[in-house]
């Protein structure tokens, strides 16, 4: 299907005629029947990103099932069993060319009023440059896309407000790592254009509120590489839901979203005001925006972009600088347990390992910390239903996140999915999954056909979610019911990530 964001025609990957593919509604003990007919002239798929389904509807090729050929159709059948917010999307290229849609479930029966206004709220990035391009561009030079890196004038001023010995040894930190302190998003505005609802800035997607209504919107993160930090300047959203499941609810001004989340915020339109829902990149390279209305046509106030922020000691050493009082609003902490690496990690395949890496959740990330106003962390995220299996876990399983930025390999442990053995699950087996992000970046990990139960660093029961944001230098574990039989996906949701290699099959059988 033609579209033009940029200026320039290009063929986008539509469904029934549409980009973002149609939103699906279905209720809580609905069996539904998809039937998925592919008119490309390449293989596809379709995953639906946090349904409970069967292994051989999830849609993952190669794993669940073996594709859709040009010109076949595929039936998919299964049973609604959860309610909430959530995404269908491809499990090939077609995801980043627009085959991407919302799903939102209601329940048999609520006892809650519906809010007045309801809407989803997608947001994703568009290139005009074809995604395997994309791809190969990275490979060849990590840093494609950042145009933001250090220059002479920034250590010039570093060394103002620091001194020159302190300058000096921050670069030398970050040459050691091998990554330069603005690199932790590896596609930016150099060839996104972002998106909300499938619509530029300039096209301004409404929806229509009036003053007294409460309003839900379901936001869905259905970038390709893109975190956005999503606030409504005047507008105090209260989060009740994420990945589908109600948490008590809690107010912020702003909260980070990443490629396979979705958050669900209310809020009480206080006037007959435009209001505008401003979403940036967390490279701070462009944005997405939209707007809240009593009607069509009005246009809110846009915020300018924030300054690209750097990356600190933190997301470098891990605990190790915060013990040193380096985190902005965290003192001295104790000293953590040694980090175990595996002999994998210490190959061709990872360049960086982090031997002290920070436990908490109530940081908010790079760009966030130090705001003047209040910003979600995964610390604030509870489920107001306590722990849906306390059993102790029988076993657990530590992965390590590694990279090699320079040459843009990712993976599991220093091994990529294709040297990879699968992980076995036993049947109805409670296990604690722990991360250890030995990297620069954010990764949001996504294991399908099962919820991920996160702990707080003590081991108690936080939240439930189905994908879950790994900081750089964090160390993060959740815990699974192993309850769903077959093959499954288990990845990170950065699309250029899982391609190059941090991707593992789980086995429950």
């Amino acid at each position: 299907m033609p579209v033009n964001y940029t200026g320039k025609r290009r063929i986008a990957t539509a469904v029934n005629g549409r980009v973002p593919a149609p939103t699906l509604r279905f209720r809580e003990g609905d069996t539904v029947t998809l039937r998925v007919h592919n008119k490309l002239d390449e293989m596809t798929s379709v995953h639906w990103h946090g349904l409970i389904v069967p292994a051989e509807m999830d849609g993952v090729p190669g794993i669940s099932f073996g594709g859709i050929a040009p010109g076949e159709t595929f039936t998919y059948r299964f049973p609604i069993r959860q309610t909430g917010t959530f995404w269908y999307h491809a499990h090939t290229l077609a995801e980043q060319t627009g085959l991407f849609g919302a799903i939102v479930i209601e329940p048999r029966e609520s006892q809650v009023r519906p809010p007045d206004r309801d809407y989803v709220v997608m947001l994703s990035d568009w290139t005009d440059e074809p995604p395997l391009q994309v791809f190969l561009n990275l490979k060849k030079q990590s840093n494609y896309y950042n145009f933001g890196q250090p220059t002479v004038g920034d250590f010039v001023k570093d060394a103002r407000e620091v001194g020159l010995a302190a300058a000096i040894k921050k670069r030398q930190m970050w040459n050691a790592s091998r990554m330069n302190p603005t690199d932790y998003s590896d596609v930016s505005a150099a060839t996104y254009t972002y998106l909300l609802n499938g619509t530029t800035t300039a096209g301004n997607w409404t929806g229509v509120a009036s003053p007294g209504e409460r309003v839900r919107l379901r936001f869905v993160g259905a970038g390709t590489a893109t975190f956005f930090d999503v606030r409504i300047p005047g507008l105090p959203l209260t989060i009740v839901a994420t990945d589908g499941q109600n948490v008590e609810p809690v107010t912020v001004d702003e909260f980070r979203i990443a490629p396979g989340e979705t958050y669900d915020v209310e809020f009480t339109m206080p006037d007959a005001k435009p209001y505008t829902i401003f979403a940036q990149s967390m490279d701070r390279t462009g944005f997405a925006r939209g707007t809240i209305a009593p009607s069509p046509g009005m246009t809110g106030p846009i915020p300018a972009l924030d300054q690209r922020p750097w990356l600190e000691p933190i997301d470098m050493m891990g605990a190790m600088a915060a013990m040193a009082g380096g985190h902005t609003g965290h003192g001295m902490m104790e000293m953590p347990p040694l980090a175990k690496h595996a002999r994998t990690e210490y190959g061709a395949n990872n360049d960086m390992r982090v031997d002290y890496p920070r436990t908490n959740l109530d940081d908010p990330g790079a760009g966030l910390r130090g705001r003047p106003w209040r910003v979600l962390t995964y610390a604030d995220l509870k489920s107001p239903n306590g722990d849906p299996d306390p059993r102790e876990p029988e076993r657990d399983i530590e992965l390590h996140l590694t990279g090699n930025m320079e040459r843009f390999i990712w993976s599991l442990d220093g091994i990529k999915l294709n040297d990879s053995k699968p992980l076995h699950f036993r049947p109805n087996e409670r296990l604690r999954v722990t991360f250890v992000n030995d990297t620069m970046m954010s990764h949001p990990m996504h294991l399908h056909g099962m919820w991920s139960d996160l702990e707080d660093a003590a081991g108690m029961f936080q939240v439930r979610k189905h994908t879950i944001v790994v900081q750089p230098a964090q160390r993060l574990s959740f815990r699974v019911t192993a309850d769903a039989i077959g093959r499954w996906a288990f990845h990170c949701h950065l699309l250029y990530h899982m391609a190059a290699g941090m991707f593992r099959e789980v086995v429950v059988a």
